[in-house]
């Protein structure tokens, strides 16, 4: 995998559930058919969306399997990396090339919120424990460790099989800093729903996307015109979208997007705790901004 293979909408997908709470593998394969068939270019399990920090070790290899089965040589297909230590993280690199994984998506460990040596170490020990091409994850709001422009430069100079950056940061003008301290070494990846656009007309790359597990056509059109620069449309897409993409930028947008799906007849809501799904009038008042966007909508 290269640096030009990472471009376009690449799913985060998220895991399906049966009511026992078992990874529905049948689901799964289904879904990221859908996703392809719909034009996504590529399929990241394991990350925050996809329920990552709940799965054992053991689903996330087979989880990877499965998508693997389906994804074949078409798309790259690019596991999700975090867990509480490096070692566990290491470990879960190996076995992602064993499962035929395409590139690593890299995040900062869970919990602890290390300083500038010690995130180097840990993305570097991870990087390095395969010759895959990695993405760089930078969600500060989530994980309270910021990928700085420097830290980046230093990660893609360190590591040739560094090719892409996904920020989830919220700050376009941190794009335009990698941009200017880096050139077009990395393919940049709009990280947050609600910055698809902004990040695609000032040259991004891509887009990591959480809605598009629910809604894969309407995303997928949002990013080409953007791409081509046609902004008079993408504008008018991306007006109807934005409230339903602002659902993946909140606490609890596991459940919410889990919720689209089920209101499009594409998955279920249940979630694995300490997640539960939505209830009352929370729930009430997402199905009435969602069945209002949705009824809105060309399908």
């Amino acid at each position: 995998m290269e640096k030009r293979d990472w471009t376009g909408v690449f799913t985060a997908i998220t895991t399906p559930f049966d009511p026992d709470g078992s990874v529905d593998e049948e689901f799964l394969a289904r879904h990221v058919e859908w996703l392809l068939d719909h034009g996504c270019t590529g399929i990241v399990p394991l990350g925050s969306l996809g329920e990552g920090a709940t799965l054992t070790f053991d689903e996330k290899v087979r989880i990877l399997e499965v998508c693997k089965e389906v994804t074949a040589d078409r798309v790259p297909l690019v596991a999700g990396l975090s867990g509480l230590s490096t070692d566990y993280c290491v470990a879960l690199a190996e076995a992602a090339v064993g499962a035929g994984c395409d590139g690593l998506m890299v995040l900062p460990p869970y919990v602890h919120r290390g300083d500038d040596r010690e995130t180097l170490a840990h993305f570097s020990a991870v990087i390095e424990a395969t010759s895959l091409s990695c993405m760089l994850y930078n969600n500060p709001i989530a994980y309270g460790i910021e990928l700085t422009a420097e830290l980046t430069s230093r990660l893609a100079e360190q590591h040739e099989n560094v090719h892409a950056l996904k920020d989830s940061g919220g700050d376009v003008r941190r794009l335009t800093e990698i941009r200017e301290t880096l050139g077009d070494r990395l393919a940049l990846f709009a990280g947050l729903d609600d910055m698809v656009m902004e990040t695609t007309l000032m040259g991004g790359d891509g887009w990591v996307a959480g809605m598009v597990n629910a809604l894969p056509g309407e995303s997928v059109r949002l990013f080409e015109l953007a791409r081509d620069g046609k902004v008079k449309e993408a504008w008018e897409l991306y007006e109807w979208f934005l409230p339903i993409l602002r659902l993946d930028t909140v606490p609890k947008f596991v459940q919410l997007i889990k919720l689209v799906q089920a209101e499009v007849g594409m998955g279920e809501e249940t979630v694995r705790p300490p997640r539960l799904p939505l209830e009352g009038t929370e729930r009430e008042e997402a199905l009435k901004l969602i069945r209002s966007r949705l009824s809105r909508a060309e399908r």
